[in-house]
């Protein structure tokens, strides 16, 4: 199943606190499910971005859907495919 990211913002969403933040990761995460997509994981980070999400869609619709859900939820991401390391080497090998 192919892979992506997205690097997410909270500027548009209220947050009143941490926690109120954090449970909106189960929601997103049933949503995704609901997309035939897999939340994979995601990270709090420093510097320009808020999170990084990795999920797994079985194509692209259900990547577009995943994305709108983010933004459903008041969170900006600039979501990308993204490919294992090892499976861009072989790509490269074919070249």
């Amino acid at each position: 199943m192919p892979s992506y990211t997205a690097f997410v913002d909270v500027a548009d969403r209220d947050v009143q606190n941490v926690q109120e933040l954090a449970s909106i990761w189960g929601e997103i995460r049933g949503e995704f499910t609901e997309h035939e997509a897999e939340l994979v994981d995601s990270y709090a980070m420093l510097g320009s971005h808020d999170f990084l999400v990795i999920f797994e869609a079985p194509d692209r619709e259900s990547a577009f859907k995943s994305a709108l859900t983010l933004r459903r939820h008041g969170l900006e991401a600039e979501t990308m495919e993204i490919i294992d390391t090892d499976e861009f080497a072989q790509l490269v090998d074919e070249v």
